[in-house]
């Protein structure tokens, strides 16, 4: 018998006391306490219990540092916009890669080991990245090649704790839409909060420190709050599997319908990563025209604040309002505003297209973690919303690179085509999906 396996199967069963945890109380008898006075989003407090939404945000800082802090720390040691570019291009592939690994393993070990273990894993990569990006393969010639490696390392191993947090939810809610809904919307803010702050945490470090220490805090938090999130008794909520039934559902077939009911979702996590990353290089290429590109963060995180706002009022979304209905008139929102990003001529009206624009994302992105946990197997679960953030990093690489060539010929309303064209992908994406599950009623 695997030790890995048994251990979390054991610590899944294990009792806690209800005063401890009101997650593990409520897990461990199969009782829903009182709705919350406070309402909808105090609610999750009293089922995940106080220090839960903390210790989650802080723990997915690392991952929202990565992609700028390899481009800031290779830029820096061998001054070539190209190797910053190689480094932060290889977090992201990493983490697209990596990322389903971890979400398959927690299905099958338990999320607590398979967390322990790649927050010390993240953490020597880390290490490692360090020691290769200073180090020399001749005569003052930095190791690009290592340097590279390591930046892949450092994404592969990366915990995912946004998409295992989303997993522990639905446990917690025990089949509660409005709450499902609430959670989600949450989670969705959350993670748009933490890629605002994640990179300007990056910046400042960087330059009030030096490049390497915002890889520093980086490791602090991976070995501190992600082996924090690891053990909260919130991991007892997880859907526990056995052996036995996950037997029989390896025996039963994957049906096509099955796949592209799961396949659909993470493309439209791609296509939506290819629109965050259009944007950005758009932003990128529009600064750079009024002389203002080293704001480009910040003009960039007024989309994220409108998103993460918008994203907040899916809890009080009418619950016949489907999921898959959401999708489709999310997307084709985001569809007609993304044109408005060909019009301004000015930073006024950008901030203004930046804020309308924001407004569909957030919905767009809680809907669809909510369709592909629904669609999902339960004993792959963890499988399936790995997959979707995966998605994301994907996409955004592959829109970055499409939008900087657009941008090299047309300037920045080339590179804003490409988002233009993410979100008419996520329409087709949308009705496909609908169209689908409109046939199986």
């Amino acid at each position: 018998m695997n030790p890995l396996t048994s251990s979390s199967t054991a610590e899944r069963a294990a009792p806690v006391p209800a005063a401890e945890h009101p997650a593990a109380a409520q897990h461990g008898t199969g009782r829903r306490t009182a709705p919350s006075p406070g309402g909808r989003y105090a609610r999750l407090v009293q089922l995940a219990g106080r220090d839960f939404l903390p210790v989650a945000f802080v723990a997915r800082l690392p991952l929202a540092m990565l992609t700028v802090g390899a481009l800031t720390l290779a830029t820096a040691v061998n001054d070539s916009y190209v190797v910053g570019g190689l480094a932060a291009g290889a977090v992201g592939i990493g983490s697209a890669l990596g990322g389903p690994l971890m979400g398959h393993l927690a299905d099958r070990l338990g999320q607590r080991a398979v967390l322990l273990v790649s927050a010390l894993a993240h953490a020597v990569a880390i290490g490692l990245l360090l020691v290769t990006a200073h180090a020399s393969a001749g005569p003052g010639a930095p190791a690009v090649p290592l340097l590279v490696g390591a930046s892949l390392l450092v994404g592969a191993t990366c915990p995912q704790v946004g998409p295992l947090a989303r997993v522990r939810w639905r446990g917690l809610v025990g089949g509660n839409r409005r709450e499902l809904d609430t959670a989600l919307s949450y989670e969705s803010t959350a993670d748009e909060l933490t890629f605002v702050l994640g990179p300007a945490l990056v910046g400042l470090l960087a330059s009030v420190v030096a490049p390497w220490s915002p890889f520093v805090l980086a490791a602090i938090l991976t070995l501190t709050m992600v082996t924090t999130f690891a053990v909260h008794p919130t991991r007892l909520a997880v859907p526990s599997v056995s052996r036995e039934d996950r037997r029989r559902a390896a025996a039963r077939p994957v049906t096509g319908r099955e796949r592209l009911l799961v396949l659909l979702p993470v493309l439209g996590m791609v296509a939506m990563g290819a629109f965050f990353g259009a944007v950005q290089n758009g932003l990128n290429a529009f600064g750079g025209e009024f002389g203002i590109q080293s704001a480009t963060g910040l003009l960039y995180a007024v989309l994220g604040i409108s998103s993460a706002a918008a994203a907040l009022s899916v809890a009080w979304w009418p619950p016949s309002f489907r999921p898959a209905s959401r999708w489709v008139v999310s997307s084709g929102a985001m569809a007609a505003l993304s044109m408005l990003f060909l019009l301004p001529g000015g930073i006024g009206p950008m901030l203004v297209v930046l804020l309308l624009a924001g407004l569909p994302l957030g919905p767009a992105m809680v809907t669809i973690y909510t369709i592909g946990g629904d669609v999902a197997r339960p004993e792959r679960l963890g499988t399936v919303m790995t997959m979707l953030a995966s998605g994301v990093v994907l996409g955004s690489a592959v829109g970055a690179a499409l939008a900087g060539l657009l941008a090299e010929t047309a300037g920045h309303r080339g590179a804003f085509t490409a988002a233009v064209g993410a979100a008419c992908a996520m329409v087709l994406i949308s009705a496909a999906l609908a169209l689908l599950r409109h046939r199986e009623r």
